[in-house]
C-alpha cells in the first residue's frame, strides 16, 4: 500500500498529477456529477473521521481528518487545474498523525514544476505528462490520478521525483445504499511504494479507498464497509499467493547448507565450519562442512554465518510486513494487537503456505471505550466486559494479553486476576490517570514502550496520556534526575516484581530525533534501497519540534531513555526487543540500538534468538540451530558477532523449512536487494 500517516492507517504519501498546462478561467475539474462529497473514514467497522471534498470550477478543496488512539492527521488540501485536468497548483496544510507540521506546496509555471514538502524542494522540467507524489495529502489523490491514468495510453506515467506510477484494473463490483445499486470497479496503483493501493471508481466517480482494516467510502457506502475490507484481504492475499510461488522454495527430500558457520546462542559464538541439514521444517543434523548425503539439494553457505531466526516482540502484523520480517530474518513475531479476524485469516494463509510469512504469537488486545479509544482487538465499556474479554480470549487460545490506555485503572486488578487464573500473561500500556508504580502492584508481567514507565516520573496529577500528551510530554525528561526516589523506587519495583520492560527503542528514536530534510539515524545504512515514499518517509520529522528548545528537549529526551535502559540492564530487569515499526528493516535497527546500553553483538544475537524463545516458552522448538528443533534461521556472508550489521545483508532465510532469497523477494517491493542469493545444486 501507498505509504501511511506512520504506523497508523492514513495515507501520507500522496500522488497528485503534474503535467504541462496552463491555468484556464474555466476548467472541468473532471469528476461525476453524484460523486459524493463526504466520505466516511473507516477503522474496522468504526467511525473515526470524514474526508470533505469541495469540487470547484477550477479545482477542488478537501479537508482530511479523523481521530484513532488519541490522535490522527488534520490536513486541508487545494487543488487547482488546468484546463486538460492536469494540477496547476497544489497546497496541503495542516499537521501529521504525531504532530509534524505540514507546509506542502506544489506549482506548475510554463515547462516548471516546482514543489517543497518536508524532506526539502525540488524542481523539474516537464515536457510530457508526469505524475507527482507530494508526501502528505488526502486520499482524494487516487480520484485525480486515476482520471489522468485513466486517459493515458497504456495507463502509466512518470513520477516525480522518480519513478513510475501503473494503474491496474482488478475487478468489477457492485455496491448497494439504502437507495440505490452501483456498479464500480477497483483499481490498483502502484509505483511508490511497496505494495497497490485498492480503490473503487464508477467512471469517473471515485467512491472510496479500501485496506483490510482501514477505509475511506463515500457517504452512504458505509454499510458495504466489512464485505469491501475483506475483498481488499482478498485481493492482497491473491497477490501474496502469486509472489510465494515465485520466491518460496520447498525443496523436495533433505536440504543441506555447507560450509557454514553456526552461532551458538548458549555460548554467545560461532562453531567451527558446519553443514546443517533439514528436512520437512525440522533440522536433522549438524555435521562436518563437507559431510554430503543421498539425494540432498545442496545450498553453498560460502563460509558465511547461520543465525537462528529473529523475533520481533512488537508487531501488529500485516500482509506485506509479513514476507518483508522473512526476508531480514525475523522468522517470529509476538503481535501486540490487531483486527482479530484479520490476523486470524493471515495466520491460516502464512501455515497453509499459500503465504510466506513469520509464525505468530497472538496478544489479546483489549482496550476501554472513550473518545480517544483504539479500535483494535475487544473494546470494552465495563469491568464485567474486561473479564469477559480476558476469558474470550483464553477459550481462543491466546496465551497473552495486552492491556491498553484507555482502560479503567480501578478494573486492572480484577483483569490481572482473570488472566492468571486462565494462566496468561499480561502485558500492556499504563492506562490514563494512573502510573507504572500501579500497573506494577496490580501485576503486569510485562511493560510496553519505554516512554509508559518514564511519563509516571514526570507527570502532573490528571494529565491524560489518551492523547499526544504521551508523546509530547517527553520532553519533560530532560529535567527528570535519573537517580531520584521515584525513578528507583520503579525499577526497584520491577526488579521484585520480576516485570519485563518491552522499550521499543527505535520508534523511541524515529520520534524524537527524526527532524524534516535530516535523514534519521536509523535508516542511514538502508535507505537508498527503498522506494520513494519510503525515502522521502526517512527524511521528515514525527514531532512538532516548534523551535530550537523543542530540538534540544527532544534530543535531551533520547538520551535519557538511553541511560535509562542502561540502568535497567544493570539491574537486571528483562528486556524485550520490539519495534512498533513492522519489524523488518527497522527491527535489525532495533538491536543495533542496544549496542548504546553496553549489550554486545554475540549478547545480543543470543537475546533476540534464543532469549525470546524462552521468553515465549517456545525454546523447545525454536532459537537455535540444533537438530530437532524447527529449521528457522538465515545466512549473513560476514561474521555478526564481530559487527552487528552483517545481519543486514541476509543471503537466504529458512522459514520452517521454506527458503526464501531475499534477493528475489525485494523487487516485489521495489527495494533493491542487499546481497546475491548462494548457489543451489538441486538434488540428483
Amino acid at each position: 500500500m501507498l505509504q501511511f500517516h506512520r504506523s497508523l492507517p492514513a495515507l501520507a504519501g500522496v500522488l497528485m498529477l503534474a503535467a504541462c498546462g496552463e491555468p484556464a478561467a474555466e476548467t472541468g475539474a473532471e469528476t461525476a456529477a453524484d460523486e459524493a462529497g463526504v466520505f466516511t473514514i473507516l477503522l474496522g467497522g468504526t467511525a473515526i473521521g470524514a474526508m470533505e471534498v469541495e469540487t470547484l470550477a477550477d479545482g477542488y478543496d478537501v479537508h482530511f481528518e479523523y481521530s484513532n488512539n488519541g490522535r490522527g492527521p488534520t490536513l486541508d488540501e487545494a487543488i487547482r487545474l488546468a484546463a486538460d485536468g492536469t494540477p496547476v497548483s497544489w497546497t496541503i496544510e495542516g499537521a501529521e498523525t504525531f504532530g509534524n507540521q505540514v507546509d506542502e506546496s506544489y506549482a506548475l509555471d510554463g515547462g516548471e514544476a516546482r514543489w517543497r514538502d518536508a524532506t526539502g524542494e525540488g524542481s523539474a522540467e516537464i515536457d510530457a505528462p508526469t505524475l507527482y507524489a507530494p508526501q502528505n495529502g488526502s486520499p482524494y489523490f487516487l480520484a485525480v490520478a486515476a482520471r489522468a491514468l485513466m486517459a493515458d495510453d497504456d495507463g502509466v506515467m512518470p513520477v516525480l521525483p522518480g519513478g513510475e506510477l501503473r494503474l491496474t484494473e482488478m475487478q468489477d463490483v457492485t455496491l448497494a445504499t439504502e437507495q440505490a445499486m452501483r456498479e464500480a470497479t477497483v483499481y490498483a496503483l502502484s509505483g511508490t511504494s511497496y505494495d497497490p493501493t485498492y480503490f473503487i471508481m464508477d467512471g469517473a466517480a471515485f467512491l472510496g479507498l479500501i485496506t483490510p482494516r482501514f477505509a475511506v467510502l463515500a457517504e452512504g457506502f458505509e454499510s458495504e464497509g466489512p464485505r469491501l475490507r475483506e475483498l481488499a484481504a482478498d485481493l492482497g492475499a491473491a497477490r501474496y499467493a502469486d509472489i510465494a510461488e515465485r520466491v518460496a522454495h520447498d525443496y523436495a527430500g533433505p536440504v543441506r547448507v555447507t560450509n557454514v558457520r553456526v552461532f551458538d546462542p548458549e555460548t554467545q559464538s560461532l562453531g567451527e565450519p558446519a553443514s546443517v541439514v533439514f528436512e520437512d521444517g525440522a533440522i536433522v543434523a549438524v555435521e562436518a562442512a563437507d559431510a554430503a548425503g543421498d539425494g540432498e539439494t545442496v545450498i553453498d553457505g560460502d563460509g558465511g554465518t547461520l543465525v537462528p531466526g529473529l523475533f520481533e516482540m512488537h508487531g501488529h502484523l500485516g500482509e506485506s510486513g509479513a514476507l518483508l520480517n522473512i526476508a531480514a530474518g525475523v522468522t517470529s513475531v509476538r503481535d501486540m494487537g490487531n483486527d482479530n479476524e484479520v490476523l486470524a485469516a493471515l495466520i491460516e494463509r502464512i501455515e497453509s503456505g499459500e503465504m510466506v510469512g513469520p509464525r505468530v504469537f497472538r496478544s489479546g488486545f483489549i482496550e476501554g471505550r472513550s473518545e480517544f479509544n483504539s479500535n483494535n482487538g475487544r473494546v470494552v465499556e465495563s469491568e464485567e466486559e474486561a473479564v469477559a474479554a480476558v476469558h474470550a480470549y483464553a477459550d481462543e487460545g491466546f496465551e497473552r494479553i495486552k492491556i491498553y490506555n484507555s482502560m479503567n485503572p480501578d478494573w486492572i486488578p480484577a483483569v490481572i486476576d482473570a488472566a492468571d487464573e486462565r494462566g496468561l500473561y499480561v502485558m500492556g500500556h499504563v492506562p490514563a490517570f494512573t502510573n507504572a508504580d500501579a500497573m506494577i502492584a496490580a501485576g503486569y508481567d510485562e511493560m510496553t514502550h519505554i516512554n509508559q514507565v518514564m511519563l509516571g516520573w514526570v507527570l502532573e496529577d490528571g494529565e491524560d496520556t489518551r492523547t499526544l500528551l504521551r508523546l509530547t510530554a517527553l520532553k519533560r525528561l530532560p529535567d527528570l534526575d535519573l537517580e531520584s526516589e521515584a525513578v528507583q523506587s520503579t525499577l526497584d519495583a520491577m526488579v521484585e516484581n520480576d516485570v519485563a520492560i518491552d522499550p521499543t527503542f527505535a520508534i523511541h528514536e524515529a520520534l524524537l530525533l527524526s527532524r524534516n530534510g535530516e535523514l534519521s539515524p536509523g535508516a542511514v545504512d538502508y535507505v537508498d534501497h527503498l522506494p520513494v515514499d519510503a525515502q522521502r518517509q526517512a527524511r521528515s520529522a514525527w514531532a512538532d519540534i516548534a523551535s530550537p528548545e523543542d530540538d534540544a528537549a527532544y534530543r535531551g529526551a533520547f538520551d535519557q531513555i538511553n541511560e535509562t535502559l542502561r540502568m535497567m540492564r544493570e539491574r537486571g530487569i528483562r528486556l524485550v526487543p520490539g519495534t512498533d515499526l513492522g519489524g523488518s528493516f527497522a527491527y535489525h535497527r532495533e538491536l543495533e540500538l542496544y549496542q548504546t546500553i553496553g549489550m554486545t553483538a554475540p549478547e545480543i544475537l543470543a537475546w533476540a534468538t534464543l532469549g525470546m524463545a524462552e521468553h515465549l516458552d517456545a525454546a523447545d522448538e525454536l532459537g537455535s540451530i540444533e537438530p530437532g528443533k524447527r529449521a528457522d534461521f538465515f545466512l549473513v556472508p560476514g561474521d555478526p558477532t564481530a559487527d552487528l550489521k552483517a545481519i543486514k545483508t541476509i543471503r537466504m532465510v529458512v522459514a520452517d523449512g521454506r527458503v526464501v532469497f531475499p534477493e528475489e523477494v525485494y523487487p516485489e517491493f521495489g527495494i533493491r536487494p542487499f546481497a546475491e542469493a548462494p548457489a543451489v545444486t538441486a538434488a540428483e
